[in-house]
């Protein structure tokens, strides 16, 4: 496929997209917002030096360790962060204040490409993870914008469907300057892609790097506190549609044996918090809503919902277990969620076998012996009891996973070494 074919296609789908985006709307109020921007469009904004793209909440996560540095080191630099959805942007607001400039993301249209680029100006572009939107690189590689690839990571199958159309994506990761894979086995699939190895560096993860709040312990002190903190507590993080069903059956189970077990459901999309509410109260729970609960939880309560953004970090670290959603089920699009934030606070985790997104992140957590992973119902509701019935496993799977952490940093000053002589190109440039 040409670059040009897929201009044509994506105007063609242009009416599809605005459907799909005023369902979103009709869904999360939050997506009713701003949809200029998604054009390059919206309220004025100021040129910036470095233009960092994220596209949720995981992405902006990683790219958060990234940021601060780059903040930290250069006061004066000029950021923008750009995200697809609206949680991501909340995550931008609350991590970042004032601190950078947020946009929505242009979609691929290279009209609203270059609305962007004529408005904020940035001299370097980083892309989080696997962006690849190839009238965007070309764009800025029109203006002499320098292109890197941050935290990459790329499964063998998204090789496999990117091979499929290798010409577009050829082309547009010609125009990358540099990639910060994850691991060796990202590196493998990126020269699979075209990309010439000598551009390729295994800086690792920077998810490794979590951004944790000093208070982060403190207040899960206070959280435990008001479930009661002598009852075991599972939280369950990132879950998606289907997912709370099973974690829901295997309360059922695990309650004649431990009848005072808490579940804690934190969905992964705002969007579904009362449909995930709804599934609770149809399984006979009575509902308890995070933000509804003052103080001391009623003992007789089974499970919370955690109706809230930005706390999971604390709620993991109040937590005896912790089970990461997006892995139970094949979730199309999704290959599992960040299992090392539980590692980074000492809980141990459980997680499935879709975790396509993690692959190399995986096998290091259960070489580790950090986690553990399960391939159906039978084998979670196994490893559940397990860990519910020995707090001397519990506290060594747990005390392995922040080992883990601690001896995986580093990402962060390997990326920026790559990062930092694309800025003096950039600025020596403007000058």
């Amino acid at each position: 496929m040409t670059r040009a074919l897929y201009t044509l296609l994506l105007w063609l789908a242009l009416p599809v997209l605005i459907l799909r985006l005023a369902i979103r709307a009709a869904k999360n109020k939050a997506y009713r917002d701003r949809w200029a921007e998604r054009f390059g469009g919206g309220a004025t904004g100021t040129p910036c030096d470095l233009w960092v793209h994220a596209v949720s909440v995981g992405e902006v996560n990683a790219a958060t360790p990234l940021i601060r540095q780059l903040l930290q080191s250069h006061p004066a630099l000029r950021i923008i962060v750009t995200t697809m959805t609206p949680t991501g942007a909340a995550r931008v607001r609350d991590t970042f204040g004032e601190a950078v400039q947020h946009r929505y993301a242009p979609y691929d249209y290279p009209l609203a490409i270059r609305r962007f680029l004529n408005r904020f100006q940035p001299g370097v572009l980083i892309l989080m993870e696997t962006e690849i939107w190839p009238n965007l690189i070309a764009g800025c590689a029109r203006r002499g914008i320098a292109v890197a690839m941050a935290n990459v990571r790329l499964s063998k199958k998204s090789a496999r469907g990117y091979r499929l159309i290798l010409p577009l994506i050829g082309e547009a990761l010609s125009h990358v300057s540099v990639v910060a894979a994850q691991s060796d086995w990202d590196k493998k699939n990126m020269v699979g892609l075209g990309v010439n190895p000598d551009k390729i560096h295994s800086t690792g993860s920077t998810k490794f790097e979590i951004d944790m709040p000093p208070s982060v312990a403190e207040v899960a002190l206070a959280v435990r506190r008001d479930w009661g903190p002598n009852r075991p507590v599972i939280v369950a993080g990132s879950t998606h549609e289907g997912e709370e069903a099973i974690l829901i059956e295997a309360l059922q189970k695990l309650i004649p044996t431990y009848p005072d077990l808490l579940l804690v459901i934190a969905p992964r999309h705002p969007e579904r918090f009362e449909s995930v509410a709804k599934v609770i109260q149809r399984a006979g729970f009575r509902l308890s809503q995070r933000t509804h609960e003052k103080g001391a939880l009623d003992p007789g309560i089974h499970i919370q919902l955690a109706n809230t953004m930005g706390e999971l970090s604390t709620l993991y670290a109040a937590a005896d277990i912790a089970v990461v959603g997006g892995s139970l089920i094949p979730i199309r699009g999704i290959g599992g969620h960040n299992i090392l934030e539980p590692c980074a606070v000492g809980v141990p985790v459980v997680f499935g076998t879709n975790m396509g997104n993690f692959v190399e992140i995986t096998r290091l957590t259960l070489a580790e012996k950090a986690g553990f992973q399960v391939g159906n119902e039978i084998q979670l509701l196994h490893i559940l009891k397990q860990l519910l019935e020995d707090a001397s496993l519990r506290a060594s799977v747990g005390e392995n996973g922040r080992s883990f952490i601690q001896r995986n940093l580093g990402a962060t000053n390997r990326t920026l070494s790559l990062i930092y002589p694309l800025l003096k190109s950039a600025s020596e440039r403007n000058k």
